[in-house]
């Protein structure tokens, strides 16, 4: 059974919370449509099957953040096998602090040494269904993601759990085939050393001889 933890992030009223709801319950929630008066971190777990493996999903979701609260972003950074990174599309300081929480998630893990696949992270569109409201387009979106590296996408929490659920499925594939390529280089590079600690002793025993 695989453990996979991910991390929600996004600033207040990005709708990250309804996101979650959503993808955990199938519901709506009307209260959770603005995040702002959560003022508490969340854990949530849930027991799931992906491509026949059963799974054991942990996801937090801090109290909001904004782009000048940068320490709110160190646990979960360090936490997190994988992030959802949600700004709300009508709202464009929202955008603005998901840029910033996708810089600070990439200059933290970047520091993971000879890593070829970087930590899996979506960048998420939230309230498309404002579209009359938007401020943010969907181009800009998709380039910031081509910036950083992570997959986008643009949904409403409010409509659609399809969307949302295909996301989060497809966040944790990822999930799973990056702690597969780590745990793998893990046992390559503990069996290079190995050989190199048998080569080094039995050839000081033949130089020896």
């Amino acid at each position: 059974m695989n453990d996979i933890k991910l991390a929600l992030l996004g600033s207040p009223g990005a709708g990250k919370s309804a996101v979650l709801v959503r993808f955990l319950t199938r519901r709506f929630i009307g209260e959770y449509a603005s995040d702002s008066r959560v003022t508490t971190d969340s854990l949530y777990r849930k027991r799931l099957s992906i491509d026949g493996r059963t799974l054991n999903l942990e996801v937090f979701d801090p109290c909001s953040q904004t782009s000048e609260a940068r320490c709110i972003l160190e646990e979960p950074v360090e936490w997190a096998d994988g992030f959802v990174v949600v700004y709300n599309i009508s709202d464009r300081a929202s955008f603005l602090d998901a840029r910033s929480i996708l810089r600070q998630i990439r200059e933290a893990r970047r520091q993971e040494k000879g890593e070829h696949l970087g930590v899996p992270v979506c960048l998420l569109g939230n309230k498309q269904d404002l579209c009359h409201a938007r401020q943010v387009r969907e181009e800009e979106g998709r380039c910031l993601a081509q910036e950083t590296c992570c997959h986008f996408q643009e949904v409403s929490a409010a409509e659609s759990y399809q969307d949302i659920a295909c996301l989060f499925t497809q966040l944790m594939r990822q999930v799973m085939e990056h702690l597969k390529y780590r745990a793998d280089r893990r046992r390559y590079s503990g069996s290079k050393s190995m050989a190199k600690l048998i080569n080094n002793v039995f050839g000081k025993r033949r130089k020896s001889v």
